[in-house]
């Protein structure tokens, strides 16, 4: 059975285990940071495509403070999750959340990057085309977008490094085994090939991976000038 994200105990535990699932998981965040800074002005409006619990929105409105965000997420409860952990940084008036889809988005609205982490891999294979379709109709020209997400499984050991890494991480054994089992029934992978030639079918230009971990990867796409 596929993960509740309108589950107040997942919730509530979602940033505790997606650290037991993904070794380095700030250092990927970090390397998300650094291309933003390098890629997109300092006065940006940046599209975040699934918010989660707001980890990731929280340290965006740190590092940079001039800068503005719209947040969607499909998961009332989650989003609820974001909106409560973001009170202290008092950042009220930068940050529109959207419960809903990109296409719940105003279509004459147009941002300066967008970002979808750990988001697009739960996105049905036949959606995923109107999934991307519909993110680089609302970016700007040379606008950046980043994904990063499981990709598919090509081997017997490529599962059994997943669960390794999870025991590694603090699942035991059994739990790790649950989580490779349930791949099937959570997630719609592609490989790193089929997501650059969806993002370039999608009209992005420079596809290429910005990091690795096991079968995680992330890619970043430019929006024609």
């Amino acid at each position: 059975m596929a993960k509740d994200f309108n589950s107040q105990h997942v919730v509530d535990g979602y940033d505790l285990h997606i650290r037991k699932l993904i070794p380095g998981y700030e250092v990927v965040h970090q390397q998300i940071q650094a291309l933003l800074k390098t890629h997109v002005n300092e006065k940006a409006h940046v599209l975040i495509v699934g918010c989660g619990t707001g980890y990731e929105l929280g340290y965006l409105l740190q590092m940079f403070p001039q800068w503005t965000f719209t947040a969607t997420e499909l998961s009332g409860t989650m989003l609820d999750k974001a909106q409560q952990y973001l009170q202290p940084f008092n950042a009220a008036d930068r940050v529109e959340f959207i419960l809903g889809d990109v296409d719940s988005l105003a279509s004459e609205r147009l941002y300066d990057a967008a970002l979808t982490i750990l988001v697009s891999h739960f996105i049905a294979i036949s959606e995923k085309p109107n999934f991307f379709d519909s993110i680089y109709a609302r970016l700007k020209p040379s606008a950046i977008f980043m994904t990063f997400d499981l990709t598919a499984i090509e081997s017997e050991q490529d599962l059994e490094s997943l669960e390794n890494i999870a025991q590694i991480n603090g699942l035991t054994a059994p739990q790790a085994k649950a989580m490779t089992r349930r791949l099937a029934d959570d997630f719609h992978l592609l490989s790193a090939s089929e997501t650059c030639t969806a993002l370039t079918l999608s009209g992005f230009n420079c596809v290429q991976r910005f990091t690795q971990i096991l079968s995680y990867q992330g890619f970043i796409a430019l929006k024609a000038a």
